[in-house]
């Protein structure tokens, strides 16, 4: 464990993607000490890799979205990680649910046309939620409400059209062989990070930043916050004095809920990789990913207030909702097939408290609020502080090195303050 220094010139709180990238940065300038304080025993946050039979499977963060512009995609290549550059045909799901081709069709052209109308309605004075945009009564309404559980997190009617219509996506994803959380476990290598260090105070009335954690208090002259918006809502970070607007747009940027469950796939040899749904006219269904990469799993993933009753539930109800979906889909034979590996519960975990952030009808300038600097000494970073690519890591990642670049932006007296 990294011993705990009393003073550092810049702290940086949370190793997640933001935390990683900013403590990268401050690391590449030599006359700056730093010090990372991470709550968990490992490094990532959101991007976490667990194995079972030697196969990796990522409980959090699994595509490098916008691959073809994402730098993490760049570093991955640097560091010599395998990449799968066969991208996910998203849009063949329907036929293999049961779904005729001409439904199909029609599916891609109502959602394109959804898409167009949230586009509208963010050009208007006031911000509306998404499911302004459903046609009434729409054959399509229920899966649209179910796929923005799977990529926002949360159901539409809560989901600003101005913040969800800012989001950019080249539309080219890539899957690191490996895992994603591997990734960041390489580069958080040689970083100075404290693990099992929980940060929950600072005080900035003083000329240096004092942190308080479990394990003792730090002083810096520079703090880098890179926690879930989360964190800072409900008040498990704290700040003296407090910031009632950080507080104000945290609330304005809950995390929504994106679960996964894995399942071993004994045979299915004979199938090849492909992307499957549940239902497609009941919003509490799940996407399946069918042996992702040739490997013998299947993938499941849900979002929104249905996966938060499932995590209520246990494991077990995840695994017996998924295995009726699946043996109406590939045959009541799979049931003897699939075997329950691990599931992910975003919601409960503590240093996280769900899986990524939107912005609430009302609150699409809040992330540009939440990621402003105090003082020129306190930073914000995180997936909630992008305005373009949040809920994704690669977009945490260019905020955490944004806001180590600006806390470097005045140099450092040794024994005194920031000149």
């Amino acid at each position: 464990m990294t011993s705990l220094p009393s003073e550092v010139d810049v702290a940086v709180i949370g190793a997640g993607a933001a935390g990683i990238a900013a403590a990268r940065r401050l690391a590449a300038d030599s006359g700056v000490s730093v010090l990372v304080l991470e709550a968990r025993e490992r490094p990532g946050g959101r991007a976490w890799t667990v194995e079972a039979d030697g196969i990796p499977m990522d409980l959090g963060c699994e595509w490098l979205h916008s691959a073809d512009r994402n730098v993490l995609a760049a570093l991955a290549k640097q560091l010599g990680f395998g990449i799968n550059e066969r991208r996910p045909d998203w849009t063949t799901r329907l036929r293999y649910s049961g779904e005729s081709l001409a439904a199909e069709a029609d599916w891609i052209a109502e959602r394109e046309a959804f898409y167009w109308a949230v586009h509208r309605l963010a050009q208007l004075p006031e911000d509306s939620p998404c499911s302004a945009a459903l046609t009434p009564g729409g054959r399509w309404n229920a899966l649209l409400d179910a796929t923005s559980t799977w990529g926002n997190a949360v159901e539409l009617d809560q989901l600003s059209a101005k913040d969800n219509d800012r989001y950019e996506d080249s539309g080219i994803n890539w899957r690191l062989t490996r895992g994603y959380g591997r990734l960041f476990e390489a580069l958080a290598d040689g970083l100075p990070i404290a693990y099992g260090t929980q940060a929950t105070r600072i005080d900035h009335r003083g000329a240096m930043l004092a942190i308080e954690t479990n394990r003792g208090t730090v002083r810096a002259k520079r703090v880098i916050i890179a926690v879930p918006s989360a964190i800072i809502a409900e008040e498990r970070l704290v700040f003296d004095p407090p910031l009632p607007d950080k507080l104000a747009a945290a609330h304005g940027l809950p995390l929504g809920l994106a679960d996964k469950l894995f399942f071993h796939f004994e045979g299915g040899e004979d199938i090849s990789e492909r992307y499957l749904i549940g239902s497609t006219r009941r919003r509490e269904t799940m996407s399946y990913q069918i042996r992702p990469m040739g490997r013998p799993r299947i993938y499941c993933f849900f979002g929104g207030r249905f996966a938060a009753g499932l995590e209520r539930d246990g494991i077990d109800a995840m695994a017996a909702f998924a295995i009726d979906e699946l043996a109406g889909l590939l045959g009541s034979d799979v049931r003897r097939n699939l075997r329950p590996l691990r599931a992910s519960f975003w919601r409960r975990d503590e240093f996280a408290r769900g899986s990524y952030s939107y912005a609430l009808p009302g609150h699409s300038g809040d992330r540009a609020k939440l990621a402003m600097p105090v003082d020129d000494r306190l930073f914000f970073a995180g997936e909630a502080c992008s305005l373009n690519f949040f809920s994704t890591a690669h977009g945490a990642y260019e905020t955490g090195t944004a806001a180590a670049t600006a806390a470097l932006a005045h140099s450092f007296a040794r024994g005194g303050g920031a000149r």
